[in-house]
């Protein structure tokens, strides 16, 4: 029975100062922990079978996938369906009793948490990333993929393959900066989930950031 792992990483942490929600915006680079933290991460995967690294088009991602290619002498692949999800309040200020949420103007995309109304909903995000994940686990069939994306898109792949409901307290997401959520298929079925964490002692030196 063959054995095929995909490990979801999520990007380090990216310079980001004015703690906007940057989310697709272009430009938004890993800092210089971030930088540590995705070495950190090739560290972690250093002695196993991988044989795939794919990544979201966005900056921070193709540049926490590089220290794993590198590591094992391998093409960086880029997969638009790991990219971060949409968001109307893109750009602004989120944090709660701050910024854009404050003006009325932005109440009216909020009706809705469960789907969410006011950015992609969770059904496609999900759909989406399980096509990135089936798209990896045909490729590195028998090995193992690492796929480089950003919180909610593996905080809701996460949900999907455990059959959880998507609606969810983002307070509460188990996916921290370069975090792996790690999921093992013997042949067609998803037999373990794991989740670990390389840069853990580095995250208290994080800067807070917004949606990342």
């Amino acid at each position: 029975m063959a054995r095929t792992i995909v490990h979801l990483l999520r990007h380090g942490e990216v310079h980001n100062p004015d703690k906007i929600l940057y989310g697709r915006i272009p430009g938004f680079q890993l800092s210089e922990l971030g930088q540590t933290m995705a070495v950190r991460a090739a560290d972690a995967l250093a002695n196993r079978d991988v044989t795939l690294v794919v990544a979201s088009p966005l900056e921070r991602a193709q540049q926490t996938a590089m220290p794993i290619a590198a590591k094992f002498n391998l093409p960086i692949t880029t997969n638009v369906d790991l990219i971060e999800a949409d968001n109307v309040f893109e750009g602004k200020r989120v944090a709660v009793g701050d910024g854009v949420l404050r003006e009325p103007s932005a109440w009216k995309h909020l009706y809705n948490p469960l789907k969410p109304s006011w950015g992609e909903p969770y059904k496609l995000l999900a759909e989406r990333m399980r096509r990135a994940v089936e798209s990896a686990r045909e490729q590195a069939y028998g090995h193992e993929a690492v796929l480089v994306s950003h919180q909610l898109p593996i905080w809701i792949s996460r949900l999907d393959f455990e059959g959880r409901r998507f609606a969810h307290d983002p307070r509460r997401r188990q996916c921290s900066l370069a975090s792996l959520t790690s999921l093992t298929f013997d042949e067609d079925e998803l037999t373990a989930i794991i989740y670990t964490e390389p840069s853990a002692d580095l995250i208290a030196q994080a800067s807070k950031v917004a949606g990342a």
